[in-house]
């Protein structure tokens, strides 16, 4: 099968019409009574309208006889409410099942993308995804229940009438079908096209949200850069190739609606002219004729619901096709190999120890590799130092302990096991992870802090604090620990949310502690506090620390020197001054030790 990818890496396959139907029908497949009691009541709807005709014919009979018309009056009428009354109930029961449609989808879709491996977020952009949860479930709701049932209810109704219409007339009734199979033939070819504009829509609908994302993740940059108008310009592109598709789809659309009342109307002339001469030859009576006329009138609405039903059905297919993709996304819990293995025996308490052995890595086969071979230990409880120049793959080796990613030679060892055999909530609950950036998220700092341990007492959330100096924070905020921290932490400074982060990852009482750049942004006595606070946590947990700072890890117990994707030396300070010309020269640079 064919595949393509657009320029952000998202996956653009279409799928298979038979595909796109059984992913479908799992849809509709939950709700399939509710579906069919509006089915139902469409019909019955439709009922009233499709004897309508014959009710006229009769009237115009009794008329041409002198009867009386009453009952007939009467019968026209209740056939009116009767349809008013049951398009209605079924419109509600369409209308709510579709939003529990949508809902369905939406909560299935969000569990999934939630849960994706690291390496499908980095490959799709984040705004791509969210538009698959929103717009691409909008339009889930017309052809999962609505325009299934309209297009059933049309194409049962057309049958009807068709039927009806033979009855009266199969000559007038040749003519109407030969005007609208030409009609229809015009349609088949414009489906596809719609379709395709439709995909391409809403494509350009997740740039919109990704090129967003991209702008407000970095909003203070772009303002201080002056680049408010170039990023402007780069989401209004995106909006402009959403409103060219759009556009497209809308032609498309719009062709193939003329296409079926253009032929309707040619279909009525064509009866008109015909009908009139058998009228005029004695073949029908003028009351056939007015009622063919009017079934001829009839047939826009199972006609146009048809032509509808197609379009949405094309529009949806896209939409679904979208999402099934999104779907197929690997997620950790697919991955999971060798799940059926035992839980690792022993405690989940204690400091736990780590072990490289020969680990290689790479993103994807075709980059090189960002590990080559690397072997090292860090034993349960102390401090261990990750040092060397950027790129030298030390965030790395937190991302393969916590297997963000999976090495593609070699282990990682956790107590003696491979971490590939821990179940991964087992794994990362015995692990406080501190990343680069440390990411506050939007909400009160309360639900910061307690993020990682829900379950964490006031009372450790108050000694947390304390040890990571937030206290005079709280202190200062008007809410406490109810205040609002903003979007990412805006109201925050840099340092207050590295401490938060922090005091996130210890109040989970972690076996691992992984500090990635842990003081990048703290000034020198607050640096100096958090040196402390690493110092006692590594009397009561293993601490593994990233740093380019190496003052705030020359008291590490061990210091593991990486570079270019090895291991090259480990020791502790001193030792390694004196062996390692890359740390020693790091070490002057810093101001560490004096320079030769």
């Amino acid at each position: 099968m064919n595949t393509a990818s657009d320029p952000s890496g998202a996956d653009t396959t279409p799928l298979s019409a038979r595909a796109t139907f059984r992913a479908l029908y799992g849809y509709v497949r939950p709700h399939r009574r509710t579906v069919v009691l509006g089915l139902l009541c469409a019909l019955v709807g439709a009922a009233g309208g499709m004897l309508q005709p014959l009710a006229t014919k009769a009237l115009v009979d009794r008329l041409s006889s002198g009867q009386t018309i009453t009952a007939i009056v009467l019968s026209l009428t209740a056939l009116v409410l009767l349809g008013t009354v049951f398009e209605a109930l079924s419109g509600y029961v369409l209308e709510r099942t579709a939003e529990s449609v949508v809902l369905a989808a939406r909560r299935s879709l969000i569990g999934r993308l939630l849960r994706l491996r690291i390496a499908e977020v980095d490959r799709i952009p984040p705004g791509d995804l969210m538009s698959r949860v929103t717009s691409d479930t909008t339009l889930l709701r017309a052809v999962t229940t609505r325009e299934l049932v309209s297009g059933a209810t049309g194409l049962v109704t057309l049958v009807g009438a068709v039927v009806l219409m033979a009855v009266l007339d199969p000559v007038l009734l040749g003519v109407t079908l030969g005007v609208l199979a030409l009609a229809g033939g015009a349609v088949a070819l414009v489906m596809p096209k719609i379709s395709e504009a439709t995909e391409r829509s809403q494509e350009a609908v997740g740039a919109i949200s990704t090129e967003l994302e991209r702008a407000f993740g970095a909003y203070r940059t772009v303002k201080a850069s002056g680049a408010e108008e170039r990023e402007t310009a780069r989401v209004m592109a995106a909006a402009q190739r959403a409103w060219q598709h759009g556009v497209r789809g809308a032609k498309w659309q719009a062709l193939a609606r003329s296409a079926d009342v253009f032929a309707i109307e040619l279909a009525f002339l064509a009866v008109l002219a015909i009908g009139g001469a058998r009228v005029a030859s004695g073949a029908i009576p003028v009351s056939t004729l007015i009622a063919f006329l009017l079934y001829v009138f009839y047939l826009i609405e199972p006609v146009s619901r048809l032509v509808e039903a197609a379009s949405q059905y094309q529009e949806g297919a896209a939409a679904i096709s979208r999402i099934t993709r999104a779907q197929q996304l690997s997620t950790e819990h697919r991955d999971l190999r060798r799940l059926t293995l035992p839980a690792p025996a022993g405690p989940d308490t204690g400091p736990a120890s780590v072990r490289f052995e020969q680990v290689s890595f790479r993103y994807r086969p075709e980059l090189p590799d960002i590990h080559r071979e690397v072997s090292f230990e860090v034993p349960a409880g102390g401090m261990t130092a990750l040092v060397g120049p950027s790129g030298a793959g030390k965030s790395t080796v937190f991302a393969l302990v916590e297997r963000f990613h999976e090495v593609t030679g070699g282990r990682v060892l956790m107590d003696g096991r491979d971490v590939r055999d821990w179940s991964l909530p087992r794994l990362r609950s015995s692990v406080g992870y501190v990343e680069q950036d440390a990411p506050v998220l939007a909400g009160t700092l309360r639900e910061n802090l307690l993020f990682a341990a829900p379950d964490a007492s006031e009372q450790d959330l108050h000694d947390i604090l304390v040890r990571t100096r937030l206290d005079t924070l709280v202190a200062r905020l008007p809410d406490g620990l109810d205040t609002l921290v903003g979007h990412r932490g805006s109201k925050l400074s840099g340092g207050e949310r590295q401490r938060v982060a922090i005091a996130r990852a210890l109040l989970r009482r972690p076996r691992l502690l992984l500090l990635d750049e842990a003081t990048s942004q703290l000034d020198a006595v607050n640096e100096l506090a958090v040196r402390d606070i690493v110092a006692q946590a590594a009397r009561e947990t293993t601490v593994l620390v990233v740093a380019h700072r190496l003052s705030t890890v020359t008291g590490a117990d061990r210091i593991v020197v990486m570079d270019a994707g090895r291991v090259r030396a480990v020791g502790t300070h001193a030792e390694l001054v004196e062996r390692d010309g890359l740390y020693a020269e790091l070490a002057a640079t810093q101001l560490l030790t004096p320079t030769p």
